[in-house]
């Protein structure tokens, strides 16, 4: 049987690796907390509206434990432990979501992202980045099990192969647009 989330996986598998390196790249180039701070700016922005667009959709029916979910107020407490604030936003736009499946590809990509989190901050702490990790420390050592969890409540959508087609279309768009995020900044530089 072919699972939403192989087949999601699977789709992004190259706008993953497009995103995650211009993350790096940023990561690479942070010298002092302004520069996380920057960062974190940009994750806000992206998550923030993709937030505001799946809202309607994800449901206790659609995702039991949604309301336990990391979300953009752990990175607006990361921003604001660092003495920044939400003014000047990068610019970000989140993909069109109309459904629930949609809005389901669409959290793939920031429950994903809240997985690799872990990898970030063990970067950050090698630059001397000490503090602003509540976001990025995902669910600790629940981390495998909020993931699959996620992945059970996907995988039980798709009632149709359109329907699968409809949720790896939003997820490969998001993976886009977040990673228009990082290529917005990168050119401000």
């Amino acid at each position: 049987m072919n699972l939403l989330s192989n087949s999601i996986k699977k789709a992004t598998k190259t706008g993953h690796q497009d995103t995650e390196k211009k993350v790096v790249m940023r990561i690479k180039h942070i010298k002092t907390e302004q520069d996380y701070l920057e960062l974190l700016r940009c994750f806000y922005a992206y998550f923030s509206a993709v937030e505001r667009a799946i809202a309607p959709y994800i449901t206790a029916n659609t995702l039991p434990d949604h309301q336990e979910r990391r979300n953009s107020a752990y990175i607006k407490a990361d921003i604001q432990e660092l003495g920044g604030d939400l003014s000047n936003l990068p610019a970000a736009t989140a993909p069109s979501v109309t459904n629930e499946l949609q809005a389901m590809g669409a959290l793939y990509v920031l429950e994903g992202s809240i997985m690799g989190g872990p990898y970030i901050v063990q970067m950050l702490k090698k630059l001397g980045i000490t503090r602003g990790f509540s976001f990025f420390s995902g669910y600790g050592e629940n981390s495998g099990q909020m993931w699959h969890s996620f992945t059970e409540s996907l995988n039980s959508l798709p009632k149709y192969e359109l329907d699968k087609v409809v949720a790896v279309d939003t997820a490969v768009e998001t993976f886009r647009r977040f990673g228009d995020v990082f290529q917005e900044e990168t050119s401000l530089s």
